[in-house]
């Protein structure tokens, strides 16, 4: 107990006078300063007190390099400090080492803080310690309150040319007598007391005086550290701050291109549908052309008919207006003539049957014009059905000119009517002949009519069934330009949160900015 009570009161003496010495120097410290040899020797005693021998072949060790190595797996800053000590080829014992240790911890201002994580794993420093170590006991938590006054000071030590494995650790008490000498608040000794105090190195008189400037360094020190906690805090959240930053802006950069790919396809898209109305448009106006051509050889061919229905009317009445002088001429020939007069009402009913179908074949033809314009506007797949509808049209025309050459003929027989009135007998026999023969072609005219207007049915389907795939295909357009706008306006959420991440950030670095201000008055006042 006395020897750790007596190495408790030397480190806080050791502390004061290199505090004094140095604040009157400047606080720049060199290798070669007394008071600060003197408390590396201090530091170096406290260290040593309790260590456990370690046996070997050549003896036993004591080395309080031991323990030190522990900051680097506990500490990771300290990981430096080891290596560089590791590597110096001047120290060969672990005594140099642990030496150099020391200089480098104090020209870093971390010795408390190494020796204060060290305290609070003392189950690992059971195994190089004894339990009544100073170490292990309260003595060290306030030797690490005292070197923390340290960190006030500046010291550049030169760890090469030294030979700090060879030298001896021996506690100059001149130092110390010279500064209660000079001191005011202390009373002067007596030579036998001053023996006394090199035995048992008690000094509870001035314990007094370095009590007052150490508690005011404890608690500037405190403040230090809290402010240091806090900076270290607001370093940590800017760090995280940037790293969600670089996400964003990587979420940014891919929402981006997402857009500008998303663009690109709305653009294409466009000129695909443009190219597609043009191509409808240009298509819609050659169908009309073409209808028009059609209607206007369909009016021609009209006329035509209506001409040589007229005529046959005429002719009709001619031979009506014969066959009364013949019955008052020959009465022989009334049976003839009224078998004339059923075959002429056969052609009238045979002539209204076409004039029906003629109007149903107007009536079907109207409708496929006005669903080819439809069909026409809503894909390109219709040019095919357009040329298989105007092949259509051409055998439709075929079919007109083989009923004009039908009718043709028909003014033929009429003729030759004619002329076998006159010959009543003969060509009366032939007229019915003739007649039969006709009516027979002209009802397989109308069941190939029959089978085509069957077949124009059928393609009208299969329009309409194009029609409806190209109304789905439209829907799906409009469901993928619903998506691409609920993307922007994630897209724009994004952007926002990211404006408010921005704002929080400037906010951090303004208080960052704030408390290195306060650090550095705090640091003038402390020099000062």
């Amino acid at each position: 107990m006395e020897e750790r009570s007596n190495l408790m009161n030397m480190m806080k003496l050791s502390v004061k006078v290199l505090i004094q010495s140095a604040l009157s120097l400047g606080r720049t410290l060199d290798s070669d300063f007394p008071p600060l040899q003197q408390f590396f020797v201090v530091m170096e005693h406290c260290l040593k007190h309790g260590l456990k021998a370690k046996k070997s072949f050549i003896g036993q060790n004591k080395s309080f390099f031991g323990p030190l190595e522990l900051v680097e797996k506990l500490c990771p800053e300290a990981s430096d400090l080891a290596t560089s000590v590791r590597n110096l080829p001047e120290l060969k014992t672990p005594v140099g080492r642990g030496r150099a240790w020391l200089y480098l911890a104090v020209m870093q201002k971390k010795l408390a803080d190494y020796l204060k994580v060290l305290l609070d794993h003392k189950h690992l420093l059971s195994e190089f310690y004894e339990p009544d170590a100073l170490m292990m006991e309260e003595e060290g938590a306030v030797i690490v309150g005292l070197l923390v006054g340290l960190n006030v000071l500046d010291a550049n030590l030169c760890l090469k040319g030294e030979d700090l494995d060879s030298q001896v650790a021996v506690i100059d008490f001149s130092l110390y007598l010279k500064d209660t000498q000079n001191s005011d608040n202390v009373k002067e000794y007596p030579l036998k007391e001053l023996a006394n105090l090199k035995k048992n190195l008690s000094f509870e008189t001035r314990d007094g005086g370095i009590t007052a400037v150490l508690d005011q360094k404890h608690y500037v020190e405190e403040l230090n550290r809290h402010l240091s906690c806090t900076v270290g805090d607001l370093q940590g959240k800017i760090e995280c701050l940037e790293k969600t930053n670089s996400k964003l802006q990587e979420e940014l950069a891919a929402a981006t291109d997402r857009i500008r790919a998303l663009q690109d396809e709305q653009r294409e898209l466009r000129q695909e549908n443009e190219l597609i109305r043009e191509r409808s448009e240009k298509h819609v106006e050659v169908t009309k052309e073409d209808t028009k051509v059609e209607l206007e050889t369909y009016k021609q061919s009209r006329q035509g008919l209506d001409e040589m229905y007229s005529d046959v009317w005429k002719q009709l009445k001619e031979e009506k207006r014969i066959r009364m002088e013949l019955e008052k001429e020959l009465e022989l020939q009334i049976g003839m003539k009224t078998e004339m007069e059923i075959a002429m009402k056969l052609l009238e009913k045979d002539t209204h049957e076409k004039q029906d179908t003629l109007v149903a074949l107007r009536q079907q033809l109207e409708e496929v014009k006005a669903i080819n314009l439809q069909m026409f506007n809503k894909s390109q797949n219709t040019e095919t059905t357009l040329q298989q509808k105007k092949e259509a049209i051409s055998s439709f025309e075929g079919k007109t000119d083989q009923l004009i050459s039908s009718m043709k003929q028909m003014e033929d027989r009429l003729q030759h009517a004619e002329k076998a009135r006159r010959d009543a007998e003969d060509k009366s026999v032939k007229l019915k002949r003739e007649l039969g023969s006709r009516i027979e072609t002209l009802k397989q005219q109308l069941n190939q009519l029959d089978n085509k207007c069957s077949t124009l049915e059928r393609e009208l389907k299969s329009e309409k069934e194009q029609r409806q795939n190209l109304q789905q295909e439209l829907h799906q357009e409009k469901d993928t330009t619903m998506l691409l706008k609920t993307e922007l306006q994630q897209v724009e959420g994004l952007k926002k949160e990211l404006r408010k991440l921005q704002e929080e950030k400037q906010q951090l670095e303004k208080t960052c900015e704030d408390q290195e201000q306060a650090l550095q008055e705090m640091g003038l006042h402390l020099s000062q």
